[in-house]
């Protein structure tokens, strides 16, 4: 019994195993495998080309062809079409962003359905992005990138969802607003969401995640702490061609 509760202390809100991913002909996943506990901060590190973005789009069940196990809370989601996966509890923010042009930002705030309780009210949405707050009736095609990610970000949020997949949130931004996206996913964290995150910013990813996973061709092949890294950062730089 006692070891029964200490496995369920333990086991992972996200389980990722042997995952194998194509589009088309070409095999771009070849086995991936890392977890990610409830509440933790964990990236996706590596080159352009790794397969950081494809294992996100497989997770959330968007990837034309894939195998081998996703699992959350102990569920098995690999077989499950992306409807059915996001209303498990999991929602991506895409490189993309995916921001409506045509319309409004409210528009586009209030635009996915609630999945599940607990999702965050608009009001709180425009206290972590007052900007938006700001731009309400605003077109989409009218915002800069920032105020594009923000709605990005926020627009997930009131979903309910508890495990964000977050596909380079910071990339093309200004640096200030890079510093108030770092804040806003720290106190996310602090708010009990799960995210993974996939970034290039290697000095933004290290100062908001727990864990850091480094994939290199289709696979994850090596994992560091963060709290550890400044005793493996040759090694991560190397991986990384920093």
């Amino acid at each position: 019994m006692a070891e029964a509760a200490r496995a369920a202390q333990t086991a992972p809100l996200l389980a990722v195993r042997d995952l194998e991913g194509w589009y088309g002909e070409s095999h771009v996943l070849h086995g991936i495998d890392f977890e990610v506990q409830e509440g933790e901060i964990v990236t996706l590190l590596g080159r352009n080309g790794a397969g950081k973005t494809t294992t996100l789009k497989a997770i959330m069940g968007i990837l034309p062809r894939r195998s081998g196990s996703v699992q959350l809370s102990g569920r098995e989601l690999i077989a499950l079409p992306s409807r059915t996966i996001a209303r498990a509890g999991i929602a991506i923010c895409p490189e993309e962003r995916g921001i409506f042009s045509s319309l409004s930002v409210e528009e586009n705030l209030m635009l996915p359905p609630r999945v599940l309780p607990g999702g965050l009210s608009v009001e709180r949405i425009y206290e972590l992005f007052p900007n938006l707050r700001e731009r309400l009736s605003s077109q989409g095609t009218k915002l800069s990138g920032g105020e594009q990610q923000m709605l990005a970000i926020g627009r997930i949020l009131r979903t309910g969802a508890k495990l964000l997949l977050l596909d380079e949130p910071t990339e093309g931004l200004a640096p200030v607003i890079v510093q108030q996206i770092g804040r806003t996913i720290s106190q996310l964290k602090r708010e009990g969401f799960t995210i993974v995150l996939v970034e290039q910013n290697f000095r933004f990813a290290t100062s908001v995640a727990d864990r850091h996973y480094v994939v290199e061709t289709g696979k994850v092949i090596d994992m560091i702490p963060n709290a550890d890294l400044d005793a493996n950062i040759d090694r991560l730089h190397s991986y990384l061609g920093v």
